[in-house]
């Protein structure tokens, strides 16, 4: 049996091992989860950087000991430049390049929030400089290379090469660095220096922020110093879930954490206790579909929502679209949005205090445009808006983008807390729904149903191939039964990144906590 980590005062399960032991070095000396995330955010940074990093954005899902969950939605809109007349000629928006980096980095934003929150439940603020350390040591000094950053720098180099700064940055001595090699990034360095010495407000309304505006300038970037200076992290009440296992929340749009919550929700009318594995697979895609075909009708920037999002997640709305699932026939159904690559981490310390956060800069590597003397890297997020006006996602300046982007977390029936999550676009919710039910209705262990054999319906970067995927451990019965219920089948490795990096934290009644980290990814789930 695959056993999980125990720990009885702090737990921290991240995709890099380095940014799990930051997080934890923080809570032994007497940080929140807050202030640890904040350490394993800027770690993660440093040492995953093909996947988020400070150009990028974020989004906390927050459950404290009592009361109410809090989210925290740090992303960025549209540059007050980047209006359809910019693109003109274009018939999409660019996924590299200055034109692809046209929202506004919050990751920073949230990072303050979060430790404005943290004062606010009743910490004793650890300085800034506590909280960057290792961030900083480690873009000075170098960490080595994964094997996750070097292959997504070979797969990626003939697109990125030529865009301002990667080269420079992410290919030294001009070739894809090896696995294991030393790699130094100075100029992030200095930036998360100049943050510790200033303030995380700096990067909108001080030196760096004028900085940053000159060289998005320089770029043909279509985001300006003002709009740096205009951008705050919010927070807001996130989605909630009444499941019949306990309750489930997850973030707000502009992100699909409506996809995550209505799945589970549609599912939960559908046996899972005694589903199969074939079963099990083919309820949660067909689900998944449903919960798709409502983000693609509703979701985007909330201020140009018309309906109450909570309400398609009332126990009748939810019962109509379970009992269009046809347990004999998969359904046919669209394309997805495609990947995203990003990190989910998850905290929780001795007081009961409960983190989950993502942070990502979309694709791998993002826009591909490092601005000069910062290190870094622009997300390309806003690809996710539409040229055509009459669009559900259409450009315009201020607005906020689709976020494929949903950290969730529960408080069970039984006492228990638990929060989790993956990278992954598309999969994100398809892989929450795997552990979720796995581990909490179907008994499993927590590691077991992190590690299990996963699957993915929807695009992978790169392809148009919208079949559903299946890592090759999963049973030879188990594909057949699927091929024979009508879903196109693929066969990935038997350990792939297609299906993201998870992780899970789940506090106990005698208030051990119990962590599951993903051997796909290089992380670990670390306590004390």
């Amino acid at each position: 049996m695959i056993q999980s980590n125990m720990a009885p005062l702090g737990m921290a399960v991240t995709p890099h091992h380095l940014a799990s032991e930051s997080a934890l070095a923080v809570l032994r000396e007497g940080g929140n989860a807050l202030e640890a995330m904040v350490a394993a955010a800027a770690t993660i940074a440093v040492v995953y950087p093909h996947m988020n990093g400070l150009g990028g954005d974020g989004f906390w899902l927050v459950v404290p000991p009592n009361g109410d969950p809090i989210a925290i939605d740090a992303s960025g809109a549209a540059g007050s430049l980047a209006h359809l007349d910019f693109y003109h000629g274009e018939t999409q928006i660019p996924h590299r390049g200055p034109k692809a980096a046209l929202t506004v980095a919050g990751t920073v934003s949230g990072w303050q929030e979060a430790l404005t929150l943290a004062q606010e439940l009743g910490a004793t603020p650890l300085p800034l400089t506590r909280l960057l350390r290792d961030a900083i040591r480690y873009a000075a000094d170098g960490i080595p290379v994964t094997a996750s950053q070097a292959a997504a720098t070979a797969a990626k180099q003939h697109e990125l090469q030529h865009q301002p700064g990667f080269a420079a940055t992410f290919l030294p001595d001009g070739s894809v660095p090896i696995a294991g090699s030393r790699f130094t990034q100075p100029a992030l360095a200095n930036t998360l220096s100049m943050l510790c010495d200033y303030g995380l407000e700096s990067f909108y309304r001080g030196e760096l922020a004028h900085h940053l505006a000159r060289e998005m300038s320089a770029l043909g970037m279509p985001i300006t110093l003002e709009d740096l200076q205009t951008h705050k992290a919010r927070r807001c009440t996130p989605l909630h879930l009444a499941h019949s296992e306990g309750d489930i929340w997850n973030m707000t749009p502009p992100t699909q954490g409506l996809v995550s919550l209505a799945i589970l929700g549609i599912t939960d009318r559908l046996n899972m206790a005694d589903a199969n594995e074939a079963q099990t697979v083919h309820r949660i895609v067909e689900a998944t579909k449903k919960a798709f075909a409502l983000r693609d009708k509703h979701i985007t920037d909330p201020r140009h929502i018309d309906i109450d999002v909570q309400s398609l997640l009332d126990a009748e709305h939810l019962s109509t679209l379970a009992a269009q699932v046809d347990d004999h026939k998969a359904a046919a159904w669209g394309t997805g949005r495609g990947p995203g690559d990003t990190v989910w981490m998850g905290v929780m310390d001795s007081s009961g205090l409960a983190v989950s956060f993502i942070q990502s800069v979309y694709h791998e590597f993002g826009s591909g445009v490092v601005l000069p003397g910062t290190g870094i890297t622009w997300q390309n997020r806003g690809a996710a808006f539409s040229l055509q006006p009459d669009h559900l996602l259409a450009l315009q300046p201020g607005k906020q983008p689709f976020h494929t982007l949903n950290p969730a977390a529960a408080r069970l029936k039984d006492g228990r807390t638990m929060v989790y999550g993956s990278m992954g676009g598309d999969g994100q919710p398809q892989t929450q729904a795997a552990i979720f039910t796995r581990h909490v209705i179907q008994g499993r262990p927590l590691q077991q149903a992190v590690s299990a054999p996963r699957w993915l319906l929807g695009r992978t970067w790169g392809q148009s191939s919208d079949s559903l995927k299946l890592e090759a451990r999963i049973a030879p019965e188990t594909v057949q039964q699927l091929r024979a219920l009508g879903h196109e089948v693929e066969l990935l490795p038997d350990f792939s990144e297609v299906v993201g990096h998870a992780g899970a934290i789940v506090r106990h009644n005698n208030g051990m906590l119990e962590g599951a980290f993903d051997p796909r990814s290089n992380g670990s789930a670390a306590g004390f």
